[in-house]
């Protein structure tokens, strides 16, 4: 184990004439891009990374299996069941408020993601695992009722109110669902919500941070959400639930794959409120992914916690104490 130290551009309105003093234009040119949108192959990128992370890995089975489910995650965003549920006035109602246009805590209720579920277990490829098929037989055999609730649970955290093993499934149908949904809102123009950990998407708090290394977004931290993977821009070295820079630590486990120093993952722990997130680092390797590295280092969760620090951040792919 090593430590280590370590607003979008709104809209031109031609109505407004605005003159900015030279201050003003040079805070505008330098400001860095708020949003960072997932790409159209997000979910391939992800089981391409699990799979190379699962090679020697202790827990080599699990990632495999959340690398199918991500595959078939991409199936259905290349072909989604539904379209985008949520109008144009609403999206702009929401946006006019500082509010989410596609928060989950509302939208899961509405129902418009239960068509993921179902596309999501009938692309599923046959499994040997027994849990497995037992997880997928449970689901099937559910009522759109029983869905509800339990995706209700998992996205409020509530990872006692729905049983362990289908969890990875309802997850994979949310984040795909909304993940589609967010990329096929007609504009962008999403604003910081709530707290730094907060997603401007869906309201949904970040999984993980990930500190870019190419173009307009070099050298930048953006927080990941656990749901709709909308990345937003979080300045560095500050903690993004209690906001202090004060005496944060910077934690990863060995890896023989970097050199000491270099781990693609670091925690970013903080004494203050005694809680961490991890981070990926582009510039340490390029192809590391906030989902597939979070879940290939839980010994890092493990040994954090007998430190003493707590996670917040949700993995919608694994229940705590449930692997």
């Amino acid at each position: 184990m090593t430590n280590q130290p370590g607003a979008p551009a709104k809209k031109k309105d031609d109505s407004l004439s605005t003159i900015l003093e030279p201050g003003q234009i040079e805070a505008a040119a330098t400001a860095p891009p708020f949003l960072h949108l997932p790409s159209a192959n997000l979910f391939e990128h992800r089981a391409a990374r699990l799979e190379h992370l699962a090679e020697g890995h202790a827990f080599a089975d699990y990632l495999r299996l959340i690398a199918d489910l991500c595959r078939t995650q991409q199936q259905l965003l290349e072909n989604p069941p539904t379209d985008l549920p949520v109008a144009a006035e609403r999206q702009r109602l929401c946006l006019s408020h500082g509010l989410p246009p596609l928060a989950a805590d509302s939208l899961v209720r509405e129902g418009a993601w239960q068509p993921w579920l179902q596309a999501l277990l009938e692309h599923l490829p046959p499994s040997g695992n027994s849990a497995v098929s037992e997880a997928v037989r449970q689901l099937r055999d559910s009522s759109e009722q029983q869905r509800t609730v339990w995706a209700i649970a998992l996205l409020g955290g509530h990872y006692d109110a729905l049983p362990a093993a289908l969890v990875p499934f309802i997850g994979a149908a949310l984040q795909a669902a909304w993940s589609s949904w967010l990329l096929a809102l007609p504009n962008q123009e999403l604003k910081a919500v709530g707290s730094l950990g907060q997603c401007p998407c869906c309201g949904s708090p970040a999984m993980a941070g990930l500190v870019r290394n190419r173009g307009r977004h070099n050298g930048l931290r953006y927080l990941a959400c656990s749901l709709c993977a909308c990345e937003w821009h979080v300045v560095r070295v500050k903690c993004v639930y209690c906001e202090s820079s004060k005496d944060l630590r910077y934690t990863s486990l060995a890896d023989d794959r970097h050199r000491a120093g270099k781990a693609a993952l670091h925690a970013e722990c903080c004494p203050g409120c005694q809680v961490y997130l991890k981070q990926c680092y582009l510039e340490n390797d390029a192809a590391a992914e906030p989902l597939a590295d979070d879940l290939a280092s839980l010994a890092l969760d493990l040994r954090l916690g007998e430190e003493g620090f707590q996670r917040l951040a949700p993995n919608l792919m694994l229940a705590p104490g449930g692997g």
